[in-house]
């Protein structure tokens, strides 16, 4: 099967839509992702057509779950997943975080290939970073409660704290978290989304 096949099929199987223009974007981005690869170690999985459920339909299965505005990603890496979300939805403000230079160096090479003018790549820790979001996003965390500790105070009130973790169920006393399993196409391993909502503001 063709790149671009696993590509639209993947966002069949997803409910999104499959225009030429969205698969050619994540096409490109994959390839880049590939190439930059092979030298920088970026990614574990080598194959572009792995790539295509592992990092692409992976990053795209927690769309519906990003009703704000902005969102955080923390700890980006390849921008994964918050590269395929800006392609997805251009009107919402992305911000990729992450603390090494050769993942962030990527990171705005395809910002500057792919025209994504609603990104910016920041190069920090998340101990460090100051700022207020819609969401707070991440699939690279080792435990939801280092996530929560780090990443909490970056969270609006009335907004969420979005872990994406495999079928590992943590829990966290005095937090109210909502667990959502991910339908992935073509990836066998469960995938399950934490939310955490951050209380309003009282008027």
């Amino acid at each position: 099967m063709s790149l671009d096949s696993a590509i639209k099929d993947g966002l069949i199987s997803l409910g999104l839509r499959h225009t030429e223009a969205f698969i050619s974007k994540l096409e490109a981005y994959l390839v880049l992702l590939s190439r930059w690869n092979r030298i920088t170690n970026l990614s574990g999985i080598k194959r572009l057509t792995d790539m295509v459920s592992v990092h692409l339909m992976d990053s795209l299965s927690v769309h519906a779950y990003l009703e704000g505005k902005t969102i955080l990603d923390v700890g980006s890496g390849a921008g994964l997943p918050g590269i395929p979300l800006a392609i997805l939805y251009p009107k919402k403000f992305f911000t990729l975080l992450d603390s090494n230079g050769k993942k962030t160096r990527f990171m705005r090479q395809a910002v500057i290939d792919l025209k994504l003018d609603n990104v910016q790549i920041i190069q920090e820790r998340v101990e460090a970073f100051q700022g207020e979001f819609d969401h707070v996003i991440s699939r690279a965390f080792s435990s939801l409660k280092n996530f929560l500790d780090s990443s909490e105070r970056l969270v609006k009130p009335g907004g969420t704290l979005l872990a994406m973790k495999g079928d590992k169920m943590e829990q966290l006393n005095n937090k109210k978290i909502s667990v959502y399993p991910l339908s992935v196409p073509e990836l066998k391993s469960p995938r399950h989304l934490y939310v955490i909502e951050k209380p309003a503001r009282l008027i």
